[in-house]
């Protein structure tokens, strides 16, 4: 009888499951929320005071994430639009270091890996796991959304080392970070690769290769892009984001299925 007492007042702690399930649309909007964020980001800084548009940024992304921790269940808009404010605020926080402090995007890169890493290990050391199955209460959710800056911070800085330092181009940086998001997807389909390495390291992967493609649309020919403007690149994206999001919400495709004792093996998603 105790035990049964102690068992409930265990899920009691519980929150529902505060992600989406991996779904063909989950990718589908993360890369368009990658691409989106890195036009959006690059917009506001030329075309508003530098220091003003990051301060704008901070702003956002500090109420997308009060938002998403106000809620005790994964809600479509409200994941998404701190996605969206995450991808926006890290890549202002990775140009800033560059830009700004001058640390060079080789050295940026390593910097946020050392970060990302420590928050893996650190996450593992405490909750043994890693699976985007298992955000259920407030510290994994504290960890998981750590994880995420990290990602897009990490993958901005490595999208403009591979385009500018070592002189790819966009579309070139595009294509190689494409082959890099699919391989851990056909480990795990081929070989049984660990379905938790192969989600992380695919969703690291989003961030350069959403940017990639962004600044190749969106960049001026004469540095290798198509000249469209990122004012252009980002409303468009914007608008699909809207529409895949608006789709979600009214769908809920994406929503996780609750039960007790859930294996987490299904990480790398299905369609």
């Amino acid at each position: 009888m105790n035990q049964s007492y102690s068992t409930t007042r265990n899920r009691g702690k519980r929150l529902l499951t505060k992600v989406p399930e991996i779904t063909i649309y989950f990718w589908s909007v993360k890369l368009l929320t990658t691409a989106m964020g890195e036009s959006t980001s690059d917009y506001l800084v030329n075309h508003i005071n530098p220091y003003v548009a990051v301060i704008l940024g901070f702003i956002g992304f500090v109420g997308a994430l009060i938002l998403q921790f106000a809620v005790r269940k994964y809600i479509a808009w409200i994941y998404w639009l701190l996605v969206v404010m995450v991808a926006i605020f890290g890549t202002m926080v990775a140009d800033v270091t560059h830009i700004v402090l001058g640390v060079p995007y080789y050295a940026s890169t390593i910097a946020f890996a050392i970060i990302l890493t420590v928050v893996f290990t650190t996450w593992y050391k405490v909750e043994r796991t890693l699976s985007i199955h298992s955000i259920n209460t407030r510290r994994r959710e504290v960890f998981y959304w750590a994880a995420v800056l990290a990602t897009f911070a990490m993958g901005t800085a490595t999208g403009d080392m591979t385009a500018t330092t070592l002189h790819l181009g966009y579309l070139a940086s595009g294509i190689l970070f494409i082959v890099l998001f699919l391989l851990p997807g056909l480990g795990y389909a081929l070989f049984r690769l660990n379905p938790i390495f192969a989600f992380w390291f695919s969703y690291v992967m989003t961030r350069p290769l959403g940017a990639s493609f962004a600044d190749w649309f969106g960049k001026p020919k004469s540095i290798t892009g198509l000249g469209y403007g990122d004012g252009i690149v980002a409303g468009v994206l914007t608008v699909l984001i809207v529409i895949f999001v608006g789709y979600l919400t009214i769908s809920r495709r994406d929503v996780q299925k609750e039960s007790e004792g859930r294996r987490y093996s299904g990480e790398f998603g299905r369609s």
